[in-house]
């Protein structure tokens, strides 16, 4: 399939092959005839699918070939796309630019944590297309610096991820404000939970649902291994790992935003290039950091899981989890920018014994085995334990399996497993949960979370 057989207009066409961009990705064959038709979209895609040309090809189609509705007053944006960080927007705003070159469609970017004269001075000379944050957004409306009355198209791009932050509030002060008839709505979302569900209810009209890519999955590309550690030295198996190839690049993720910082400036003493990024930084510190580590000037960038959405980087070998996410689900998110596109990458955890229950449910999630080995030198004081259930694996009654002693090996040695699931018993290998595991029961697998592709 071409983007030609989707119906995209020629100056589309053009720039997009410009651009070297030849074959459209699954999400954009299904999204983009559905949208050009004006339908309501929800739309289950991930970071790194194609969904920003999915969404902002058929809008620009739009505001390129519909003539503008001649109101009272300055010229009033046409389009809103909603996203939940600021890097996000930067990045949606500069690839709707790149996709629109041979068109003439003012835009501004809104988010915060710099000044307002730049948003304040593009909203007085007229837009048609905005893309913004929640937040600095209800400013501008509490201003009345922006007029959301002529809206004819709303894109909500990663809608699980502003609910996870608590922008569901905003996000409806927001759509009280948008046209309620001849207004188009596109939803895309990792997940769709109930509150997403919800939201789609109550603001779209029989909305056409396309979902690419199964929920929870990953690249099979993607190596999974765990390191258990102390926890309180964690950060010098994380210098260990990074030293023994320091071209190597690699995302850590922090659980926090001091926790990010004071992991930088570790690793920064310890000779290692290194930058973090979270939500108290500056946009110029965030954005110079993210230039940073794509131009391979850092080897290293330490992230929150909400300061990495809209992170896009081909070629990324490792991601290490220096803390495992609450959410299984974001483990997917986080290991998501490694393995793409057929190349392949490592996603490294390591993991202190209260983490073991996190674990347990990211492996039950993944439905796969995950490779768990000691590096020599910084084995666990105590041996973790796992629990009496492997993810996946039946229980057994009362915790009634006898302990068993293990060979702990080193780094290098044959690894033991977390398995996903019960298989025969294979010699060497050891699931979460063989802390107290006796014998394997066999028998088949249990379900994993599987959708239809």
């Amino acid at each position: 399939m071409s983007f030609e057989s989707l119906g995209l207009a020629p100056f589309l066409l053009r720039a997009l092959s410009e651009q070297g961009y030849e074959t459209p990705t699954p999400i954009q064959q299904q999204a983009i005839p559905l949208a050009l038709d004006g339908h309501d979209l929800l739309a289950g895609a991930q970071t790194g699918t194609g969904k920003t040309a999915a969404f902002g090809l058929p809008l620009l189609q739009h505001l390129g070939t519909s003539p503008q509705a001649v109101g009272p007053g300055s010229r009033r944006p046409r389009a809103l796309v909603l996203t939940p960080t600021r890097e996000l927007a930067t990045q949606v705003h500069d690839s709707l630019r790149g996709y629109g070159k041979h068109l003439r469609i003012p835009s501004a970017v809104i988010y915060g944590g710099v000044g307002m004269g730049n948003q304040l001075d593009a909203l007085r000379r007229g837009v048609d297309l905005v893309i913004a944050c929640p937040g600095r957004l209800i400013d501008h409306i509490e201003r009345r610096s922006v007029d959301l009355s002529g809206i004819e198209i709303l894109v909500l791009d990663e809608a699980d991820r502003m609910l996870d932050m608590g922008f569901l509030p905003s996000i409806k002060r927001i759509l009280a404000k948008l046209p309620k008839q001849n207004r188009q709505t596109l939803l895309f979302s990792a997940t769709f939970p109930e509150s997403i569900k919800q939201l789609a209810m109550e603001f779209m009209r029989q909305p056409r649902e396309v979902q690419v890519t199964p929920q929870n999955t990953v690249a099979e590309t993607i190596a999974h291994r765990v390191h258990p550690v102390d926890g309180g030295r964690k950060r010098e198996l994380l210098l260990h790992l990074l030293a023994a190839d320091s071209r190597v690049q690699t995302l850590v993720f922090a659980r926090t935003k001091h926790g990010s910082d004071k992991l930088a400036t570790y690793l920064e003493k310890s000779g290692i290039q290194t930058a973090a990024i979270h939500g108290n930084k500056s946009q110029g510190q965030r954005m110079r950091a993210l230039g940073d580590f794509k131009a391979g000037k850092v080897k290293v960038l330490v992230a929150t899981d909400i300061a990495a959405r809209g992170i896009d980087i081909d070629q990324l070998p490792r991601v290490i989890n220096f803390d495992l996410p609450m959410v299984a689900e974001d483990y997917v998110h986080r290991i998501g920018r490694t393995g793409r596109n057929g190349s392949t990458g490592e996603a490294i955890s390591l993991v202190a014994q209260d983490e073991a229950k996190l674990l347990r449910a990211i492996v039950r999630m993944l439905d796969r085995d995950v490779e768990i080995r000691d590096v020599a030198g910084f084995e666990p004081q105590v041996p973790i334990r796992w629990g009496n259930s492997a993810p996946g694996k039946a229980e057994q009654p009362g915790g009634q399996r006898p302990p068993r002693r293990h060979a702990r090996r080193p780094h290098g040695e044959a690894p033991r497993h977390a398995h996903a699931g019960p298989k025969k018993h294979g010699g060497g290998q050891r699931d979460v949960g063989s802390g107290n595991a006796g014998r394997r029961q066999q028998g088949p697998r249990r379900g994993g979370q599987h959708a239809p592709a």
